[in-house]
Formats: structure tokens, sequence, C-alpha cells
């Protein structure tokens, strides 16, 4: 995800709003100002996060969301990671 999306919260918001869909995964910032974000669930609350994240929490202006398929995490539950 692109836009304003670090130094508003972003983070601790995605965290929050994965778990209370019980979705496995993780979110990091990245050096580049972007954050990365893997989710792992049933396609319905998958497919919601995303559509939560266009709009983002508080202060964040998500301009640009790039969704690629890849494999779901090896351990359950939702973390932030360190940035990249």
């Amino acid at each position: 995800m692109s836009g304003r999306v670090q130094g508003v919260g972003f983070r601790a918001w995605l965290e929050r709003r994965a778990r209370e869909r019980g979705l496995s995964g993780w979110v990091r910032n990245l050096r580049d100002g972007t954050v990365e974000a893997v989710f792992a669930g049933p396609a319905g609350p998958v497919d919601a996060i995303i559509d939560l994240c266009r709009s983002g929490p508080p202060h964040a202006r998500v301009e640009v969301i790039e969704r690629y398929e890849t494999e779901p995490p090896a351990i359950p539950g939702f973390q932030i990671r360190p940035s990249d």
C-alpha cells in the first residue's frame, strides 16, 4: 500500500482489524514509505480487510493497493513485523 500510510498508526490499526476477522498474516513498513501486508484466511474476510485498507485509519491516505497471491504464513495469528 502506498500513499500516506506511515506515521499514521496504520500497522496497529490493521493488526486490530485482521485479528477481529480471525485472519493470520503480518504487516510491516518498508523503507520506500509503503506498507506491506500478508493476509491468510477465508476469501470473504480477506476481501473485506483489503477493502478496509483502501481508506485505512484516520489521517491515512491510501493511493495504491497492489494485490498478489502468495503462500500463507507458517505461524497462525496476525502480527506487526519490524520494518524492512
